[in-house]
């Protein structure tokens, strides 16, 4: 029994630990794809017309390139539309941008099929759709694709919407919510089917820190003379780093309670170790054991368990994270069902970053708690009293 209990209690913590290391991995892959993927190719912050487009828009690039954290800015012109082929409808974002003012701000055109983005340029009736959005509305490059624009004035009348025929050219694959969002098209002809002239929704910038965008926005806006919405990359998907931070810091909690209770088991083989060896603890007493020698023993008993199982625990878990995204892919496959939907969510996969230090922090817990638990049983055994224990016998 006792070494049954002694062996439960290894598999407690070495199941403990590895389901902990898998969780911060996913955590920290999640993170990992949300600043690598998602941020890399939206607008760390944007200044948006109030009342009307932007007609001097050049002023606030200089403006704002006059920030030391800002690296790059770019204006676009965003309407909404939308994508017709055949029978099928689909809604989206179209955003016209400066293919060569574009490069500096985001990484967008790394995720563009083929050569696309080096001959993307205005008058040739263009488009770039989101992978998501073409596979929906069944277009593939080469194919030609019908924009609804909706068309607006003074007038309460209802006015058919403007329809644009345009040639996919490329297909934007982020693997995620934006690519069944968002079509690109360059700058002068967004705003030729906005009738926009020369004006621009915004301006959008990229900064040295993106964790610190919303400050970096707020002083270049009180720069400008222009009145603008100020806007930054953590109103839209601020909420996503938020939960990633929280489900993180609840993960080091589950950690602590679910190693804590494995560690229970512990307690409990050495206080049975304690009473089914409280005869041979007598003899090594009256053999001149002193108190601190016979603490030590069960001591280091209950550390073996928690070590071992850390280890055991640790490799595991590095295992499966380093390969959880193929082992959830083959698991997607089998099942033929997405755990992630890419128009949900913003990737359409599990992602996992195995960190060493998060590894190291949890064998470190895993055995700091086994020593702990220890202490008690090894006090009980180290104040057995000799003469009681043997004339009992």
């Amino acid at each position: 029994m006792v070494s049954f209990i002694s062996i439960s209690s290894i598999v407690g913590i070495a199941v403990g630990v590895a389901v902990i290391v898998i969780g911060l991995s996913a955590m920290n892959g999640f993170e990992r794809e949300l600043k690598n993927r998602v941020l890399s190719v939206i607008a760390h912050g944007e200044f948006e017309g109030v009342n009307a487009p932007i007609k001097n828009w050049q002023s606030i690039i200089d403006s704002s390139l006059q920030h030391k954290e800002v690296e790059a800015a770019a204006p676009y012109v965003r309407l909404t539309a939308l994508v017709e082929k055949g029978t099928q409808l689909k809604a989206v974002e179209v955003r016209g941008v400066a293919p060569e003012l574009e490069t500096q701000v985001s990484r967008l055109p790394s995720y563009v099929s083929g050569n696309t983005w080096q001959s993307f340029q205005a008058g040739e009736q263009q488009v770039i759709l989101g992978k998501g959005v073409a596979d929906q509305v069944g277009a593939d490059v080469g194919d030609f694709v019908t924009l609804m624009i909706p068309t607006s004035n003074d007038s309460t009348k209802v006015q058919s919407p403007r329809r644009v025929r345009v040639k996919v050219t490329g297909l934007l694959e982020l693997n995620g919510q934006i690519d069944h969002s968002l079509a690109i098209v360059p700058l002068q002809d967004a705003q030729q089917y906005a009738r926009l002239g020369e004006q621009v929704t915004g301006v959008s910038i990229k900064v040295n820190d993106v964790f610190n965008a919303p400050l970096v926005v707020r002083e270049v806006g009180n720069t400008l003379t222009e009145y603008v919405y100020l806007r930054s990359w953590k109103q839209k998907y601020g909420f996503l780093y938020r939960d990633i931070q929280l489900v993180r810091t609840i993960m080091y909690l589950v950690m602590v309670l679910v190693i804590g209770v494995a560690c229970f088991n512990i307690v409990s083989t050495l206080m049975m170790a304690v009473k089914d060896r409280a005869s041979e603890i007598a003899i090594l007493r009256t053999m001149g054991a002193t108190d601190g020698l016979i603490k030590r023993v069960f001591i280091w008993q209950g550390v073996f368990s928690g070590v071992v199982g850390s280890l055991v625990g640790g490799v595991l878990g590095s295992l499966v994270s380093m390969n959880l995204t193929p082992i959830v892919s083959a698991l997607e496959s089998m099942i033929g069902h997405k755990f992630l939907s890419g128009d949900i969510y913003f990737v359409d996969f599990l992602p996992s970053q195995l960190l060493w230090n998060d590894v190291v922090l949890v064998a470190g817990t895993a055995t700091m708690l086994s020593l702990i638990a220890t202490w008690y049983p090894a006090t009980k055994a180290s104040q057995l009293n000799p003469a009681a224990v043997l004339s009992a016998k």
